[in-house]
């Protein structure tokens, strides 16, 4: 475990190193939850694994249990692309043309683009990402590969893969995202070819990371777009609000607005267990562990996440 100065967390890091160290030891025996079952890959992942990181603005990291295990980053790289897209086109046309609001429905609903006449309401669910995945500006489908996985690799602050088992697994279950694609293009927010949206959004959940990567990964939001490790900036300042906004909005599904009453702290999950939550100027915390909720969010990582936040009195709307 890492210790150093943090500044923005009242100096005081052994509180964040014992929060973390607390929270891994409360929760890393509680049961509840199912791997996501619907991806063969995911399915097979021990649901023992868990792991927690804390990575603050100063680039250091407060890591227990699993945290250098590699798993999946799936709808985590939501964040990551829609950060692209809007880099690319502004974000008053990433708004316009993707949206920011919450579905009601699950992430891969086709009810939630047909009740909008095929318009996607927000990144942070699966017609809205492949939407934010066309619209990154590409010569062909390798450049915006290469773009998506580039982008992700600098907020991580280092070279990240792709699982090559992962991909297969998704690829041969991915109909529904098929057929979102093609009403997506039907209402106008395709705007590459559909199937080369759905390969793309398909690589991009394929990636690999640690917790620890997903804690510096949020760290470069909380730390303005500035990657806290490399101390390279990633995206614009003025991106970053508007990317935290719609974690906020959508990044647990249809928890969010309880994570928001209770947590306080934009967040992003992920169907392969991995969960980060982000505290603008101070830190982020990331945690991993397979078993999903209904809602299709990590049970130990929602736990302990909610616990350090508490614990260092993070939320937003505290006063």
């Amino acid at each position: 475990m890492a210790v150093a100065s943090t500044p923005n967390v009242g100096n005081d890091t052994d509180r964040i190193a014992q929060a973390v160290d607390a929270a891994h030891n409360k929760y890393k025996n509680k049961r509840g939850g199912k791997n996501a079952g619907y991806i063969p890959a995911l399915a097979e992942v021990d649901p023992q694994l868990f792991g927690i990181c804390v990575a603050t603005v100063d680039g250091q990291t407060f890591s227990a249990g699993d945290a250098e295990c590699q798993f999946a980053l799936e709808s985590i790289s939501k964040v990551f692309t829609a950060a692209l897209a809007m880099e690319q086109v502004g974000p008053r046309a990433f708004h316009r043309k993707v949206g920011a609001d919450p579905t009601g429905e699950a992430f891969n609903s086709v009810l939630a683009l047909e009740l909008h006449n095929n318009r996607p309401m927000s990144p942070m669910v699966n017609a809205g990402a492949m939407t934010a995945t066309s619209l990154v500006s590409a010569t062909d489908a390798d450049d915006r590969w290469r773009q998506i996985l580039e982008i992700q690799s600098n907020f991580a602050g280092r070279p990240l893969s792709v699982s090559d088992q992962i991909v297969a697994s998704e690829r041969a279950t991915n109909f529904q995202n098929r057929a979102i694609a093609w009403l997506l293009l039907c209402g106008g927010y395709m705007y590459c070819e559909p199937m080369e949206a759905v390969d793309i959004y398909t690589l991009q959940c394929s990636t690999l990371v640690t917790t620890v990567d997903l804690a510096i990964m949020g760290a470069t939001l909380a730390n303005g777009g500035v990657n806290p490790v490399t101390a390279k900036r990633v995206i614009a300042k003025a991106n970053v609000a508007p990317v935290l906004a719609l974690m906020a909005m959508e990044g647990l599904y249809t928890a969010s607005g309880d994570w928001a009453y209770t947590v306080g702290l934009p967040a992003k999950s992920g169907v392969g267990g991995g969960l980060v939550a982000v505290s603008p100027g101070k830190l982020a915390i990331a945690a991993y562990s397979p078993p999903l909720d209904q809602a299709g969010n990590s049970v130990r990582a929602q736990a302990a996440i909610t616990q350090i936040a508490h614990t260092l009195e993070l939320g937003l709307f505290n006063t």
